[in-house]
């Protein structure tokens, strides 16, 4: 898998500038990523899919970022929403993976944009959601939503699966960075959702979603929400990666525009070079190995305590911000050329900086809600 996305790359990188003109993912992209068989690599095998490590999600996403990161953040959220399906109950699987199992799924896991109500046979949802990443590519969307106790306690967070028919895309979609992402609006109004195709965050929450029954592999026995910060974390990776190989080829023959001095000769060059090399080998290995050991723990029917899930936030983010910090690095490297759009390393800061703006990124966020679990305080994230 890793070997085809590899041989993508230069198909990728020469459509980068029309993917973010496009503001989705093209045609040409999404059929590469079928063919190649990678939209599919974490879907159950008994509908055909490769049913491989959730870091695959992590090392191809970076693979792909190397070329376009747009790119990369539509596969990698598209590919695990596959594996995110294996969870809910049998006859939605049947519904969308029997009807085509290369169907893709959008989604937008903002809970407090969707209101639903409990209804007969199912729930009524309504909403606005923002950032549904490769929606205009997509049969399906996973849409959060809170559901009203009715008893006066606190609302019920649940996903909810809805037909491309049932929701509005709303041509939302201008951004500085991840331009090429597609991560339009989305509403839908008082629409019925049959209670098969819904998935409590409890279920989640307790390792109890009722897919397991078809699918008990430990790849699906994984915690979801704790672990979603590497569904993106390797599109920072391959981000800071590619500017890094760009970088470090241009320093080869580069010369300084007033001095005439090769770059590569100047010891503050040498020496911030090192560094953005250290940060993105640093955050490489912070992201697989908290795919690894939580691949472990699932293996050996371990499930994560309520420190570990935030350990795994904490991690997500933190690398998350050393690959920012190493593309800054070389961004300033780059000079006055690296201003000129015809310049990637120019995409490559804009990109990194739209990653690092995601909720998940967020470590004032995480960081908090890491030492709330180490000091024994109850977690203020409702996902975890």
């Amino acid at each position: 898998m890793l070997a085809r996305a590899r041989a993508l790359a230069p198909a990728l990188r020469a459509r980068a500038a029309r993917t973010e003109e496009l503001r989705r993912l093209p045609d040409e992209t999404e059929a590469d990523f079928h063919a190649n068989g990678l939209f599919r690599m974490v879907q159950p095998a008994h509908v055909g899919g490769a049913e491989l490590d959730y870091r695959l999600l992590l090392d191809s996403a970076a693979e792909v970022a190397k070329a376009c990161a747009s790119s990369a953040w539509n596969l990698a959220n598209l590919a695990s929403h596959h594996w995110m399906l294996a969870l809910f109950p049998a006859p939605a699987q049947d519904e969308i993976w029997g009807e085509s199992p290369d169907h893709l799924i959008a989604s937008a896991l903002i809970f407090p944009a969707g209101r639903a109500k409990r209804v007969a046979g199912g729930y009524r949802l309504s909403g606005h959601w923002p950032f549904s990443s490769g929606v205009d590519n997509s049969a399906w969307n996973m849409l959060g939503g809170t559901v009203e106790s009715g008893d006066g306690g606190a609302p019920a967070l649940r996903i909810f699966l809805v037909p491309r028919a049932d929701y509005r895309i709303l041509d939302t979609w201008h951004a500085m960075g991840l331009a090429g992402t597609g991560s339009k609006d989305v509403a839908a109004e008082d629409i019925f959702v049959p209670e098969h195709r819904t998935l409590a965050i409890e279920d989640l929450r307790n390792g109890t979603p009722p897919g397991l029954a078809r699918n008990p592999a430990p790849l699906y026995r994984l915690p979801v929400f704790p672990l979603f910060p590497y569904i993106l974390s390797g599109v920072a990776l391959g981000i800071a990666e590619g500017a890094y190989e760009t970088h470090l080829a241009a320093l080869t023959s580069r010369v300084a525009t007033y001095s005439g001095t090769k770059v590569g000769d100047f010891q503050s060059a040498q020496i911030k070079t090192a560094e953005a090399g250290a940060l993105i080998d640093a955050a490489g290995m912070l992201m697989r190995g908290a795919c690894d050991r939580a691949a472990e723990m699932a293996a050996a029917g371990q499930a994560p305590d309520a420190l570990a899930k935030a350990r795994y936030r904490r991690d997500g983010a933190f690398s998350v911000g050393l690959c920012v910090r190493a593309v800054d690095l070389l961004f300033e490297l780059s000079g006055g050329g690296g201003i000129y759009t015809r310049n990637p390393m120019q995409r490559a800061f804009r990109d990194a900086h739209a990653v690092a703006s995601h909720i998940a990124f967020n470590f004032d966020a995480v960081g908090a809600t890491y030492t709330r679990a180490a000091l024994g305080l109850p977690l203020d994230n409702p996902t975890l």
